[in-house]
């Protein structure tokens, strides 16, 4: 086998989190293979929203990676989240960080996931396989072995950064799709679509019939939108829902949307993807292997916002990747050190999420949260504190909470 075909790391996957860690790596001059079945620029179904946080990892992975972010023109500037309660009540909540107003965005992942891509081939340490769909995965003599149908690759880690449908995941450990942990999601691009706020929140809609799940409206330029339903997937069996004609029915008949729907158009047909939630702790490593992102199951089970994690895991995953060339260990053991730190930085808000996700099960709590947030300025900040605060967020999965509002 020729020496070519060996490297330091392999990453499989070049969306956000292989990028990512592609990036830091190539910083260090590791020597990488990204491998991905899809030739980029390509789109990637998803709701488009990146998070302050999201923001924020840019500008850790590289000063230029975020300027040039900011003169992409196919974005738009979010300043904040309308949320409307199952009684169609709603209340409006700004983007804060770290006490100052601050603003997400919605960039169709096209041209988001094709600037990281472009970054991150700019490393001479990093090569780039376009178009090559991997088929057989094997570990021998403490090296990964990664087949594709015309090549071959070999390292003593590979990182496993593609999604939900991870090959890596499905070929090195034993984790299953468990749909209490997973969500089935929709998305559907629209034009000519009305009744933004003038500061282009994006919408969350959380109607009776989807709970625990919710209806997304988030503005893109031009009158556009991306439109999309979640819903967890047990509900979505139990209750034997179809989520097409769900979209479908909401945005035609529904008073609260109806309307602004009445003269828009699809730009495409509806596109499914699934979402494994971090609403369980999964193993992320092993023998010489690391997950990342969806395919380590990262999802905020709350928002459904993946991005900001996919990205974080990326850097850690990186991390511990030098750290393993370095010590020559790439063992189970040894890479543990990857779970207990993205879990230290992580488990907490996922943990708090998951508790909000179950509480949205339940209706007359949500309408009851959204209508005291509407009367009381102090109830109102509280919930712009804890979008930002994962130390204030967690007052919401406190049953004392609830019952100190009803005397407010």
């Amino acid at each position: 086998m020729s020496q070519n075909n060996h490297f330091d790391v392999i990453i499989i996957g070049a969306g956000p989190a292989g990028a990512a860690a592609a990036i830091e790596l190539g910083k260090a001059n590791a020597k990488v293979a990204v491998i991905d079945k899809a030739v980029f620029p390509r789109d990637k179904t998803c709701g488009d929203a990146l998070s302050v946080d999201v923001i924020n990892q840019l500008e850790k992975l590289s000063p230029k990676l975020a300027r040039d972010f900011q003169s992409l023109s196919d974005k738009t500037a979010s300043y904040g989240v309308k949320i409307v309660a199952p009684n169609q009540k709603e209340v409006e909540i700004p983007f804060l960080y770290q006490g100052e107003a601050k603003c997400g965005y919605i960039c169709p992942r096209l041209s988001f996931d094709h600037l990281l891509f472009r970054h991150m081939k700019s490393y001479s340490s990093v090569m780039v396989f376009e178009g090559q769909k991997v088929s057989s995965i094997k570990r021998k003599n403490n090296l990964i072995t990664v087949i594709t149908d015309d090549q071959t690759f070999i390292a003593p880690l590979v990182i496993g950064a593609d999604g939900a449908q991870s090959i890596v995941a499905k070929k090195l450990t034993e984790q299953r799709l468990d749909k209490k942990h997973h969500s089935g999601g929709l998305r559907v691009y629209y034009e000519q679509v009305e009744g933004f706020t003038s500061d282009n929140k994006i919408e969350l809609h959380f109607f009776k019939n989807i709970l625990p799940g919710y209806l997304w409206i988030f503005p893109l330029p031009d009158g556009k939108a991306n439109v999309g339903l979640g819903m967890l997937s047990s509900e979505i069996s139990s209750k034997k829902i179809n989520l097409k004609e769900t979209l479908k029915d909401l945005l035609s008949s529904h008073p609260s949307l109806k309307k602004r729907f009445s003269s828009s158009k699809p730009l495409e047909s509806i596109k499914g993807f699934g979402l494994p939630l971090g609403s369980k702790k999964r193993s992320v490593s092993g023998d010489n292997y690391l997950l990342t992102g969806d395919a380590a199951g990262l999802i905020d089970p709350f928002s459904g916002e993946g991005i900001g994690n996919a990205l974080r895991s990326g850097r850690f995953a990186a991390d511990q990747a030098l750290t393993c060339l370095k010590a020559d260990d790439f063992s189970k053991q040894f890479n543990l050190k990857y779970d207990n730190y993205l879990f230290e930085k992580i488990w907490n808000e996922l943990l708090i999420s998951h508790t909000l996700q179950r509480l949205c099960k339940y209706p007359r709590v949500f309408n009851f949260v959204v209508n005291k947030a509407r009367k009381s300025p102090h109830v109102h900040n509280f919930l712009v504190d804890s979008l930002a605060n994962v130390s204030v967020k967690k007052h919401l999965s406190n049953p004392v909470f609830y019952l100190k509002l009803l005397f407010r």
